[in-house]
């Protein structure tokens, strides 16, 4: 396993990160902990989770895993915080500073554990001004209770307003931010990415198989059948079933492995892919089981070459846009939380 810099922060990180989205919702708990003690085990050291994900069940699953397996200080630990976590009560969502402190002290209860590596900020909320969430993200850090802040799915503009205001007020800043980034979507390589690059921070993709498109099992011109992430109801199923264009990109995908050999498979080539751009550190699986799992690991032995990367561009140009991940300012309107 080939570690990566964490942007600027010097810490260390698999060059795949374990997202825990699954894990005590789709997942049951006891799979949930023996994916995770399988990742570790095959060098994964980047685990990464959300307050909202089935309503703090995700985090209480990580939790138990790496209380029962004694690993958590071998562990980079990501959560977020921005959610809704009451129904009934319009002050538990959002970046005040009410919200974040509560929620923080939530999770590092469910997470069984003293300090968080990596909080982030899971949305932009326009509504609330920089200063007041980064003030509560500042004391945290000073607290001990977490030791890197991040953001997901923030527009290179709010990045950058955000390291200004950090900046102007001697505020701990924001290390890494999480987007969304696949071969359907390639919209952060116009700002996003060389924003990154250029003032140091990581990039942790989210969805770099397209909810499971990328892999080829779904097929041209037929429903999907019932329980797959793509289901009929699903606000991204339009969009990515009735494009020509994403079932032309798996295609390439498929020949790409076909050529590479047995047991190579167009999700492998597209994990691939993400995890070799430029500016990209540690792209989030998300398995919903061990067999999905074990085959995500895979995507680590295979190599791209630059005839192989050309043909990808042909039909997913650079910094294009073939079927919508998110709305085009990155906006929290097309967002459904779990």
């Amino acid at each position: 396993m080939q570690y990566r810099p964490l942007g600027r922060t010097g810490v260390k990180v698999s060059p795949l990160c374990l997202g825990c989205m699954m894990f005590g919702g789709k997942t049951e708990p006891e799979p949930s902990m023996d994916i995770i003690d399988r990742a570790i085990d095959a060098g994964i050291n980047f685990l990464d989770t959300a307050n909202v994900y089935s309503r703090g069940k995700s985090e209480q699953v990580v939790g138990d895993a790496l209380q029962r397996n004694g690993k958590r200080d071998r562990i980079v630990l990501a959560t977020k915080v921005h959610g809704r976590m009451a129904d009934d009560d319009p002050n538990m969502m959002g970046n005040s500073r009410r919200h974040i402190i509560q929620q923080c002290e939530a999770s590092l209860k469910r997470l069984k554990t003293d300090w968080i590596d990596l909080y982030q900020v899971h949305r932009p909320r326009s509504e609330t001004p920089f200063d007041e969430t980064l003030r509560a993200l500042d004391d945290l850090v000073r607290a001990g209770k977490v030791r890197y802040l991040g953001t997901s799915t923030f527009a290179a503009w709010q990045f950058v307003e955000a390291l200004w205001v950090s900046k102007e007020l001697g505020l701990n800043r924001f290390v890494c931010e999480q987007p969304p980034y696949n071969l359907l979507d390639r919209r952060i390589e116009r700002e996003l990415l060389p924003m990154a690059r250029s003032h140091g921070v990581a990039v942790i993709p989210w969805s770099p198989l397209g909810q499971g498109f990328l892999t080829g099992k779904y097929q041209r011109d037929q429903a999907p059948p019932e329980g797959w992430r793509l289901s009929p109801d699903h606000f991204r199923t339009k969009s990515v079933l009735e494009s020509q264009r994403t079932f032309d990109i798996v295609d390439v995908l498929k020949a790409i492995a076909a050529e590479k050999g047995d047991g190579v498979n167009a999700g492998h080539i597209a994990l691939s892919w993400c995890m070799t751009r430029p500016g990209v550190t540690s792209p989030i699986i998300g398995p919903r089981t061990m067999e999905q799992f074990e085959d995500n690991l895979k995507a680590l032995e295979v190599e791209l070459g630059d005839e192989d990367i050309k043909r990808i561009d042909e039909v997913s140009p650079p910094g294009d846009m073939v079927a919508p991940y998110y709305n085009a300012d990155f906006g929290p309107s097309q967002y459904r939380w779990p």
